[in-house]
């Protein structure tokens, strides 16, 4: 958006004194119409643009972990499950602007996924399916984590999530005992872990002797002989069980019986869902190979020790695309490229910031013994570089195991090739609350405007919670406010938009700032007695622009939708 001038409009804030006057230059934008661009403030012009870039990527370097979940409780994003009752660990609410967020996430992805393809189909599974499913697809037998308990303290840890290494003296490389620490970024880790090292070597009378770096396993990795000298992190003793397995389908019971006929679970991932109605999706959406089957809905993991807020909680959404693909080893490759490529088009068009995004690519022992390739995009979090995301391909091994497991087949007949064949699959699997999460971290920023600090969620305008904020410039003046009402009304008819008449207008800036409202829309004694026109003011530079009234709706719709 080009433009020949800047002009400065000065309002007295204090006395809500009008603008003697100011000057424009026309610009050919939307048709004949002209529009101004104005600066919040002296202050915000100068300081503002100068030093936005620098100010964001230092507020994320150093925020925590507790930081961001604060931040959320308190805007109301997201608030403990059953917090009157002191909580339930691994279970979360989504308040007033955090459903908001995370409706607008997965409109966004069913938009990009399905609604602008041709070659993707929709479909909503039941959470409950019946229970030889999950013993045909590996679950009941397969899904399952690593536990070890402490003995005397009664708590559970996954076994790898817990890391522990020799404490190795430098002076003749014996080993005087051992550390174990959970899993956390590296300097948390070794930070932990030279404070018990201190405890070790005084009870050995090595005190203050030096040893080697730390060389972290997984307790999974531990000998049995290991085990009985790694210190619990709960204990500080060798309390610790040895690893074995937990599955973590969560159980339930269907019908008025409660006995072995009625024990159903609830789904750990939505994926299966898709295979097991391959055929009836397929056939009535009269869909070709390729093509894809998108699904949005509720999955339950229970997790060992759910932790790093939403992260990896025990209730939690996923959204997955299967995508159906012709057999052959020379096929899937460029497939299962393009949706590499897909899936970050989509994470960069929602506002993830590029810089803290990276690849991790699977192989050997980290694949799925079905999986012919797994590339996860991953994310930086406060508490380390995690996956965000993974783009597998999964060759036939789920539309195999549902045929043999009920006698059903699911084989496709490619009238091109002429031969009937189970498909393989390309899947695209995405974590809501992850990516909510990711996107708070993303748009976390702070910066300075005329010596004052602040802080604001630069929430892309496709995804952010509230589009725009309504501003009568007063709230005593019953024609500007029945204006600014009018046009509030006409905007809630296609987005979430806020109205705000309290408080110095500065004050409501930073609070729509604060929660990430991409732009404030002023309605000013110019409003009713001059240009028919509003100020709209842009969150992330604070620069703003004067609109005529009637073409608000064309000008947030292009910057919303694009």
């Amino acid at each position: 958006m080009k433009f020949t001038s800047i002009t400065v409009l000065a309002l007295n804030m204090l006395a809500w004194k009008r603008a003697a006057a100011f000057t424009t230059s026309q610009s050919n934008l939307y048709g004949k119409r002209s529009f101004s661009r104005l600066a919040a403030t002296t202050a915000e012009a100068a300081a503002a643009p100068a030093t936005e870039e620098a100010a964001v990527v230092d507020a994320y370097e150093k925020v925590t972990m507790d930081e961001i979940v604060s931040l959320c409780k308190r805007r109301g994003f997201i608030f403990p499950s059953s917090e009157i009752y002191n909580g339930f660990a691994g279970f979360y609410d989504y308040g007033p602007l955090g459903v908001e967020l995370k409706k607008n996430i997965k409109d966004t992805w069913w938009r990009s996924m399905v609604t602008q393809r041709e070659d993707v189909v929709g479909l909503d599974s039941s959470i409950i399916h019946n229970p030889t499913t999950w013993k045909s697809s590996g679950h009941l037998d397969g899904f399952s984590d690593p536990m070890v308990d402490c003995k005397e303290t009664k708590l559970r840890y996954r076994a790898d999530q817990l890391f522990f290494s020799p404490v190795t003296l430098k002076e003749d490389g014996s080993v005087v005992g051992y550390v174990c620490v959970p899993e956390d970024n590296d300097d948390v880790m070794v930070k932990a872990a030279k404070k018990m090292a201190k405890k070790v070597l005084k009870a050995n009378d090595k005190a203050g002797a030096d040893i080697e770096a730390f060389s972290f396993k997984d307790l999974t990795e531990a000998s049995e002989e290991e085990m009985g000298k790694i210190p619990s992190p709960a204990s500080g003793k060798p309390t610790l069980t040895m690893p074995r397995d937990f599955n973590l389908m969560f159980q339930t019971s269907v019908g008025a019986a409660t006995d072995a006929s009625s024990v159903a679970y609830l789904r750990p991932e939505t994926a299966q869902g898709i295979f097991i109605n391959f055929k009836n999706a397929q056939g009535t959406s009269r869909a070709k190979v390729p093509f894809g089957i998108a699904q949005i809905g509720k999955a339950f993991r229970n997790e060992i020790t759910p932790r790093n807020f939403i992260f990896r909680s025990r209730e939690f959404e996923q959204m997955e695309v299967e995508y159906f693909i012709p057999p052959g080893d020379d096929v899937w490759p460029e497939f299962h490229k393009q949706w590499l490529k897909d899936s970050k088009d989509f994470l960069l068009s929602i506002g993830m910031r590029e810089d803290l995004m990276g690849w991790d690519v699977h192989e050997g022992d980290g694949l799925a013994h079905y999986a012919r390739a797994c590339t996860d995009i991953t994310f930086k979090f406060p508490f380390g570089e995690q996956e965000l995301m993974g783009i597998a391909a999964r060759g036939n091994f789920d539309l195999t195991q549902h045929s043999e497991g009920s006698g059903k087949s699911l084989e496709y007949y490619d009238e091109s090739a002429k031969e009937k064949y189970l498909p393989h699959v390309i899947e695209p699997s995405l974590g809501v609350d992850r990516l909510f999460l990711a996107l708070v971290c993303s748009a976390y920023a702070e910066d300075e405007i005329g010596g004052e600090k602040r802080n604001f969620l630069k929430f892309h305008p496709k995804v952010a919670p509230i589009k725009a904020s309504v501003l009568p410039l007063v709230k005593n003046k019953e024609e500007l406010v029945g204006v600014a009402r009018e046009l509030f009304d006409k905007l809630r008819m296609r987005w979430n938009v806020q109205w705000d008449a309290t408080g110095a207008i500065g004050r409501r800036y930073r609070r729509a700032d604060e929660v990430g409202t991409p732009f404030c829309i002023t309605v000013d004694f110019d409003t009713i007695e001059k240009d028919n026109a509003v100020t709209i003011r842009e969150r992330d530079t604070t620069e703003q622009v004067r609109i005529p009234i009637d073409e608000v709706v064309s000008y947030l719709s292009k910057e919303i939708d694009g």
